[in-house]
């Protein structure tokens, strides 16, 4: 792409642009993956390779800026039959809060050839100061090569979060961003933007099963919260079993004191037909029962929210595919968790 006359390119990597939500991107290098290369030969491939993905990351800083722009590589273009090219590639820009514009892959992109967004464009305009978030890709891993303002912009550090630390969430595709239309509609998007927090997003589209070595880098996070919103991944209540537990005692051995929320499944579409197995129910059953074991010993900074609270049967419409949330659903899902957020972080209304 060519210069934009009276654009200032803005490397990420070293300026006042603050990257949250890539807890391991100072020690990668500036890599923009969700997580640490150190691990790569340590975590499932699938994982690693889902890792490579930065959902949950964003850019965010203050600006009088009226040209806004993104220069991106990707490796590869849109692929998937759930999610367009919105929902898996694309990079949302927010002013204010307020959803203004999506970059996406070309269908041909590859390595090399940057793609380059206007989000926003309002030369011979009065200058404004506005606080900016860049929501990156939730399904395809991608580069951010340069954020474009004006050359005589002014540019300075964000408004802090509500808490200092990130609340750090660990799932499955749903998690992960499943189906959003595009990253800024995933539930802990709409969370962050709701409760003014800061989060990292570790969902693994079919690979959120709870390894051990994946419980070991999670609570390598200084978190303000956990949250757990995995099962299904797994696929009997007897491999969840293997798993849950030990996950859940990994994370509160090294964090005595954070809350964690544990999620039990959300509805699908099919599950309450007749001649189903059940076994999403069990998982549910799973989940209670380990949850209230350790309420029970002692555990005070511990608490189960039910997914069909949150996403239940009557709320299919919330769905895309039978299974992954929609935006509907997203939203459902966050302002459900909100209350609960709100009181073990002791947020203010």
């Amino acid at each position: 792409m060519g210069q934009k006359a009276g654009v200032n390119w803005i490397q990420p990597n070293d300026s006042p642009l603050e990257i949250d939500g890539l807890p391991w991107f100072g020690e990668n290098g500036g890599e923009w993956f969700r997580l640490p290369v150190r691990l790569q030969d340590t975590l499932p491939k699938s994982v690693w390779s889902l890792g490579n993905s930065p959902s949950g990351g964003r850019i965010r800083f203050r600006t009088d800026s009226n040209v806004i722009a993104i220069r991106l590589e990707y490796r590869s273009g849109p692929d998937m039959a759930n999610m367009h090219a919105f929902g898996q590639t694309g990079v949302d820009l927010y002013l204010d809060g307020f959803y203004r514009g999506t970059a996406i892959a070309r269908k041909d992109s590859k390595p090399g050839e940057p793609v380059e967004q206007v989000y926003l464009d309002l030369k011979g305009q009065p200058r404004v100061e506005r606080e900016a978030t860049i929501y990156l890709s939730l399904y395809k891993p991608v580069k951010v090569v340069a954020v474009g303002l004006d050359a005589d912009a002014g540019i300075r550090k964000p408004q802090p979060f509500a808490v200092s630390k990130p609340v750090v969430f660990y799932g499955t595709s749903i998690t992960q961003g499943g189906c959003a239309s595009r990253p800024g509609m995933s539930y802990q998007a709409i969370l962050g933007r709701m409760l003014n927090l800061d989060f990292v997003n570790l969902g693994f589209s079919g690979s959120g099963k709870g390894e051990p070595e994946v419980a070991r880098m999670v609570a390598e996070i200084d978190a303000s919260a956990f949250v757990f919103d995995f099962a299904q991944n797994n696929r009997t209540v007897a491999s969840l079993r293997e798993v849950y537990e030990p996950f859940l005692n990994t994370v509160r051995e090294k964090h005595p004191r954070t809350p964690i929320v544990v999620i039990t499944p959300i509805a699908n579409s099919q599950e309450t037909l007749p001649g189903t197995d059940g076994e999403v129910e069990g998982m549910r059953a799973l989940i209670r029962k380990v949850a209230s074991k350790h309420i029970a010993a002692g555990d005070e900074h511990l608490q189960i929210v039910e997914g069909t609270d949150l996403l239940g049967p009557e709320r299919a419409d919330g769905l895309v595919d039978g299974t992954h949330p929609n935006d509907l659903g997203f939203q459902w899902m966050a302002e459900g968790l909100a209350p609960r957020l709100r009181r073990v972080l002791n947020l203010h209304q």
